[in-house]
């Protein structure tokens, strides 16, 4: 008798900074969703496909849940409400740190939920650094603290960083997805276009090399990506808000633009193993994160 086949969409979700993105490319086995220290990193919804010859799994990486100031972030907030409609499985983010209480309009919604729900309690590594307060013991408190908030969910500890409970958790969401034949192409690995990886990873440089302000205010266009056997070549633009920003991205005598450049081709000839040869303009856009136009441009409001 033939195995049936499964396959289930699988959302992440949670506030800010607790390591979702470092979760999902845990998950998927590639670099999917960049990945940094700072907040509102991902701003998007990415998905991440892993295929086995009688799973899919359709993973979906969202924005941190926050209250939003201007347009962008209102369609950052819709990309991680519309994960609580279409999921077979819902996982919630937090860490060792967070406050339980964070943004309880959204945990409310996620508790009213009937698929199953696992909340999931990262950076355990953190953990048993208080001087008199086990891990074991600091654990269980928090644990007590999300059964009372979200009573339904399944709660498993783990490391995205340092891949610990990741296996363990992908063996219990293959439990919970249902029998389907698969939704993608058994090749295909993310729902993203190309470009979609050029923007975000010189965004992510952006956030690496730049500090205060810069990454919150830039938005990043290909504007040209011409593949060829061996090599890709790649122009792309840096939009912000203000001719100081744009002073600060490019540097004294091209210096820090220069960099930043340098350090996401060799992160694209990585992620599409072939040579790249990579231009970077920057134009100021003053009102971009507040423009319905330019937001749909930018694929914000899809």
């Amino acid at each position: 008798m033939n195995k049936q086949h499964k396959a289930g969409f699988v959302n992440i979700v949670g506030n800010p900074n607790v390591g979702k993105s470092t979760l999902m490319n845990q998950l998927v086995g590639e670099r999917i969703s960049i990945a940094t220290f700072k907040a509102q990193t991902t701003r998007h919804r990415i998905m991440g496909i892993v295929n086995a010859e009688d799973t899919q799994i359709v993973f979906s990486d969202t924005p941190g849940v926050l209250k939003p100031n201007y347009k962008r972030q209102e369609s950052m907030l819709a990309f991680s409400e519309s994960a609580l409609k279409d999921a077979d499985v819902l996982l919630y983010v937090t860490d060792v740190v967070e406050n339980p209480e964070k943004n309880l309009d959204f945990l409310g919604k996620v508790a009213k939920m009937t698929i199953p729900v696992i909340l999931l309690i990262n950076k355990i590594d953190l953990l048993g650094q208080e001087k008199g307060n086990t891990s074991t013991q600091q654990l269980s408190d928090i644990v007590e603290k999300w059964h009372v908030l979200l009573p339904n969910a399944e709660i498993l500890p783990l490391s995205a960083k340092n891949k610990f409970g990741v296996d363990m958790l992908l063996k219990r969401i293959k439990e919970l997805i249902p029998e389907s034949p698969a939704y993608f192409d058994k090749e295909q690995l993310t729902d993203k276009p190309a470009r979609f990886f050029v923007t975000e990873i010189i965004r992510e440089k952006i956030l690496l090399y730049y500090d205060k302000e810069i990454p919150y205010s830039v938005e990043v266009r290909c504007d040209e990506f011409k593949e060829k056997d061996n090599s890709i070549h790649i122009t792309a633009t840096i939009f912000v808000e203000r001719d100081s920003q744009k002073g600060i991205i490019i540097g004294h005598q091209g210096i820090a633009i220069k960099k930043m450049s340098t350090e996401a081709r060799k992160s694209l000839e990585k992620f599409f193993c072939k040579n790249i040869y990579l231009e970077t303009f920057v134009k100021v856009d003053k009102d971009w994160r507040s423009n319905e136009k330019e937001l749909n441009t930018f694929g914000y409001n899809q």
